[in-house]
């Protein structure tokens, strides 16, 4: 089975921080290799992989600013569907754009549909249907406009998160500081309950970030920045609960599974994915309020951190995930 693998072009794959479609790229692609399957990733020309890397793009956009972003994505493009030929499958992580190429390919394609901005992008899904095979990472975020292939939830290697049995009284907030991460919420729920907060995460929405985080940033409330590798991790497990006080239908939520393979439970709003991920009470709490998460806070000692990593053991793998791909792969080749 020969697979071409589609990265976005916004981050390196695997990222160096953050770049959550990158990071799902590269896990999805290196367990898939090490399965035997024979992938051939299509990134950045840093990109890195044990499979075959083909690359054209010499840099991320998001990294570098000489890197024109609409250029580059269509020579990205072109580039791989000029080889569509040499693949059995096309595997497309990086949105639409590739969808105007699949009737001039005979190749099949699967999409793995990270999220939909809005309703205003199916035009450029609803006529592909019949060619294109789409993934839902949740069940929550499948369009009723769709025609689904699969729901298949993310994965990550638990052995890239070390278990933190005791974490701290601290509490966490892990995303981009944008008004649909909560990150405002997050900081309301910390000084009610008298807990210091680390956020961690780029700033996308910089006036967002200037009016509701950076007057409180100091001793308790703190914003090192976003982190990657053993600093990530780290963060991940020193803390009571991460703070997922979303503002929108999350599609899945990358930092949750991490957070509890680390044994860190997870308080969320009940919103999108989060019950497919959250088990109420046993790995966190859904809640639908401000208040109710404050609340919770108190609620912590209920929660057994052994249990919050038993559960990403049991449901959110890579190897879960992988496994799940290459079914569908073998369902559209016929075997």
């Amino acid at each position: 089975m020969k697979i071409a693998m589609l990265a976005p072009i916004s981050w390196r794959t695997p990222p160096r921080h953050y770049g959550p479609w990158e990071l799902v790229t590269s896990l999805l692609t290196e367990a898939l290799v090490a399965r035997g399957v024979d992938v051939t990733l299509f990134a950045t020309q840093d990109s890195l992989t044990a499979g075959t890397l083909s690359a054209v793009v010499p840099a991320p956009y998001s990294e570098d600013p000489s890197v024109d972003a609409k250029v580059w994505e269509f020579r990205h493009l072109a580039h791989l569907f000029d080889r569509a030929g040499e693949f059995d499958l096309i595997h497309n992580q990086a949105d639409f754009p590739a969808h105007a190429f699949s009737h001039l390919v005979a190749t099949p394609m699967v999409t793995t549909i990270h999220g939909f901005s809005s309703d205003r992008i199916l035009p450029m899904y609803q006529p592909y249907q019949d060619r294109v095979h789409y993934v839902a990472i949740s069940d929550a975020d499948r369009s009723p406009q769709l025609r689904y292939a699969a729901t298949i939830h993310h994965g990550i290697v638990l052995d890239d998160f070390p278990f933190d049995a005791g974490g701290s009284n601290d509490l966490l907030f892990f995303g981009r500081m944008h008004p649909d991460k909560g990150a405002a919420e997050a900081i309301t729920v910390a000084q009610a309950t008298g807990r210091d907060l680390a956020m961690y995460g780029i700033v996308q929405d910089e006036g967002y970030y200037e009016r509701s985080v950076v007057p409180h940033l100091g001793a308790h409330i703190r914003h090192p920045g976003a982190v990657g590798g053993d600093d990530r991790t780290a963060a991940l497990g020193k803390a009571a609960a991460l703070l997922h006080l979303i503002n929108f239908d999350e599609p899945f939520g990358l930092s949750v599974i991490e957070a509890m393979a680390c044994g860190t439970p997870v308080i969320a709003i009940n919103r999108g994915s989060m019950p497919e991920l959250i088990d109420d009470g046993v790995t966190g709490f859904l809640v639908d309020s401000v208040d109710e998460a404050i609340a919770a806070v108190a609620r912590l000692p209920e929660i057994d951190r052994a249990a919050c990593r038993a559960a990403v053991a049991a449901r959110f793998t890579v190897q879960r995930m992988a496994d799940a791909y290459i079914a569908l792969y073998r369902d559209i080749l016929g075997g």
